[in-house]
């Protein structure tokens, strides 16, 4: 009766352990940004939809074109993270909305994962002209450079 009471102790002090040990082990989802549903996507009809129309279904578009008004930008991510692994991208998407000069919906457009492209980064220093001093001859270098005139510079009446 001693060890069963024993594996009963155990078992009820190693469970909340076990517990939590493997709570951190749990995902995490985070969404960014504004994923409009696709059921929201088809209510945006080409022609006949208005900037008012788009803006009452998908809400507050993410970014404005830069150099256009036309264009809205509806820019959403999903992402997982494990532990403290790099966080996957789940899902991804940029709807774009076109709009003509009445104000209508011209066209639309949805961008996935799928559609991005990686991007090298470029690992190059620019080159600078001149020498390159060590710290022993900048700091002997500056020797004798300065003159003994303690006015910092700054000129006197009269001189």
């Amino acid at each position: 009766m001693n060890s069963d009471l024993r594996a009963i102790l155990a078992a009820a002090l190693v469970a909340p352990l076990l517990a939590a040990a493997l709570s951190g082990c749990s995902s995490r989802v985070a969404v960014r940004g504004n994923l409009p549903e696709p059921e929201q996507v088809v209510d945006v009809l080409p022609g006949e939809s208005d900037r008012s129309d788009v803006q009452r279904i998908l809400g507050s578009p993410s970014t404005l074109s830069t150099f256009q008004d036309d264009i809205w930008y509806y820019i959403g991510e999903r992402t997982e993270q494990v532990a403290f692994f790099r966080p996957d991208v789940v899902e991804r998407s940029v709807l774009v909305v076109k709009f003509n000069d009445a104000g209508r919906v011209s066209d639309t457009k949805l961008f996935t994962v799928e559609d991005g492209q990686e991007v090298a980064m470029v690992d190059r220093t620019t080159p600078t002209e001149g020498n390159e001093l060590t710290i022993w001859q900048q700091l002997i270098g500056n020797i004798g450079r300065f003159s003994g005139d303690q006015s910092g510079g700054i000129a006197k009446p009269g001189s």
